[in-house]
């Protein structure tokens, strides 16, 4: 490691994927300082010393501070690792530009878009920051409760400097955690970005009371979704076929720790979004990801079928057995196309 990578971390988000990845470098030796909006919440973290709101039962190594003063958590930081949902992404942006030191670095665990603008969250950084900060974006199949635990686990780091890839890749890696390197950061973003909308899919599939070949036909024909816009938008084949891609649309397609099933199985069963949301308690990105899936689909005229139909049933009102109706009724076609 460099003295400058051995300079502070701060990470900006105390959610669970916040904290995990504080934890986490934590364990790995770096100085860590932990910032969330809320100096209240800041508050409960320092005296217990874990985030029992967002990760509880897993405790704070000696190296993390929590730290509600956002020009102190930045101070003399060389990595600034931003961890907040994307409908904030481009405020979080611009509250930290004047405290931005030009040799500090960026990267961000944040999945999804910017709401209305459909943009991907590094194009927010380039508009907000410039283009000469060297950024990177890191996404895999991690669910927060398993990296918090110490559990085995990989992501990718995606970055166009290639040098900083690896250096963000060299902080994340322990002998449990490995983190592998990439080019492609809008194959990357997209891939954490969708997956939440074919994991609300799967959710509601399974909710409704489908099978096993169900889950398995939708992940399968989603991946198809995925790569036909990614391809579109110049992400490459071969990410989406990754971690970053198919590895993170299985994670959250089959499991209950993923907020997004969990509120597809709710919508399947009959609860409104309001209830299902609440229920869950934390930000469901795929709610919001799916009218700007779909506004994408529509704008490069590219066939999404699936994500069509989660974004009617979450914003036109249809009946999820309408939706499952819909999709299996159309014309016979090639399976690759």
């Amino acid at each position: 490691m460099t003295e400058q990578i051995k300079a502070p971390i701060a990470v900006l988000g105390a959610g669970a994927w916040g904290t995990a990845l504080a934890v986490h470098l934590g364990r790995n030796g770096f100085p860590v300082r932990l910032w969330a909006h809320r100096p209240e919440h800041i508050a409960q973290m320092s005296a217990e010393r874990c985030n029992t709101r967002s990760l509880p039962g897993v405790d704070f190594p000696a190296g993390l501070q929590p730290e509600s003063n956002l020009a102190v958590a930045l101070e003399n930081c060389s990595l600034v690792l931003l961890v907040v949902p994307s409908q904030v992404f481009r405020e979080t942006l611009n509250a930290i530009k004047p405290y931005l030191d030009p040799k500090q670095r960026l990267a961000w665990g944040t999945k999804g878009m910017e709401r209305g603008s459909n943009k991907l969250l590094h194009q927010l950084v380039s508009e907000e920051l410039g283009e000469n900060v060297d950024t990177a974006c890191i996404s895999g199949p991690t669910f927060a409760a398993e990296v918090g635990r110490g559990l085995p686990g990989a992501v990718t780091v995606a970055s166009r400097n290639s040098a900083f890839a690896t250096e963000v890749a060299e902080i994340l890696c322990n002998p449990h955690f490995r983190a592998y390197t990439s080019d492609d950061i809008v194959g990357v973003e997209l891939g954490g970005a969708l997956k939440n909308v074919l994991a609300i899919a799967a959710g509601i599939a399974d909710g409704l009371g489908f099978g096993a070949n169900t889950r398995a036909a939708l992940i399968t024909r989603g991946l198809h979704e995925l790569m036909r816009l990614g391809k579109t938008l110049g992400g490459q084949a071969e990410t989406f076929m990754g971690l970053a891609g198919l590895g993170d649309l299985i994670l959250t397609c089959t499991d209950n720790q993923s907020r997004n099933r969990r509120f597809g199985l709710a919508i399947g069963k009959g609860e409104n979004m309001d209830k299902a949301i609440n229920d869950i308690g934390q930000v469901v990105e795929g709610v919001h990801s799916a009218a700007e899936a779909w506004a994408l689909a529509q704008q490069h005229h590219i066939d999404m079928p699936i994500a069509g139909q989660v974004y009617k049933v979450l914003y036109e009102n249809e009946d999820p057995h309408d939706a499952v109706r819909d999709l299996l009724d159309r014309d016979v076609k090639p399976e690759i196309a």
